[in-house]
């Protein structure tokens, strides 16, 4: 049988890049997003929702009646820049971001706890410890992700089940704005370093490292020219 994985927020960028590794490698693979999809591989099945949709937890437990897969990957998430004239996306940011993460793990690892296996990744970023004037709301939903996911790996340490938070700086997708983007990861290595986490199961895994010390520059800069 062949190993099998949800991930959620996969018609683009990593989480389609993923999908389609996987599905090379011979997973079975269904994907969540509110696109359709493009894919047509037979180890794939595709279901169209947002996250935030009132639906989109029955869909979840629906799915896990059939079969509760190894392998959640969740990687939607959104980032608009600030507008203190309309900040009505604000809201969507952590909805997104954050509170359908929440949603995700609170249908799936319960029951993969009872199961006695399974694994959780979810794709944060550096800019979790960041408190950016232009990108509020994604910093601090980004905060609230990695730091739930610490805790809940600590939670299931001794279940059987793993919960693996990966921080990437810059990756080449339409989520990467703005004019200087260092260190920036092609979608396949970003994919590559996913893999890496399927592999070997750890709590944290940032990439690339060497975007560590930038990040921490930036963020006593940050601090600086608020205290200035």
């Amino acid at each position: 049988m062949p190993r099998s994985a949800w991930i959620i927020g996969n018609t683009d960028g990593i989480g389609r890049a993923l999908t389609r590794r996987l599905l090379s490698r011979g997973w079975g693979v269904t994907g969540i997003s509110r696109s359709e999809s493009k894919l047509t591989d037979t180890g794939y099945e595709h279901h169209v929702t947002d996250v935030t949709a009132t639906g989109y937890p029955a869909l979840l437990a629906r799915l896990i009646e059939r079969g509760l897969p190894e392998l959640v990957v969740y990687c939607a998430g959104i980032g608009e820049e600030l507008n203190l004239e309309d900040m009505h996306l604000e809201p969507r940011t952590f909805e997104v971001n954050l509170l359908g993460m929440v949603r995700t793990a609170a249908a799936v690892i319960p029951p993969m706890v009872a199961r006695g296996s399974g694994h959780f990744i979810g794709l944060s970023s550096l800019a979790d410890v960041l408190a950016l004037p232009d990108a509020t709301a994604y910093c601090a939903s980004k905060a609230g992700f990695s730091n739930y996911l610490a805790g809940l790996a600590r939670a299931t340490r001794k279940t059987g089940v793993a919960v693996t938070c990966v921080r990437f700086g810059f990756v080449d997708t339409k989520m990467a704005k703005g004019t200087v983007r260092p260190l920036m990861l092609p979608v396949e290595r970003a994919v590559d370093h996913l893999e890496g986490c399927i592999r070997r199961r750890p709590a944290r895994h940032t990439a690339p490292r060497l975007m560590i010390p930038l990040v921490q520059l930036t963020r006593f800069a940050t601090w600086l020219g608020i205290g200035g």
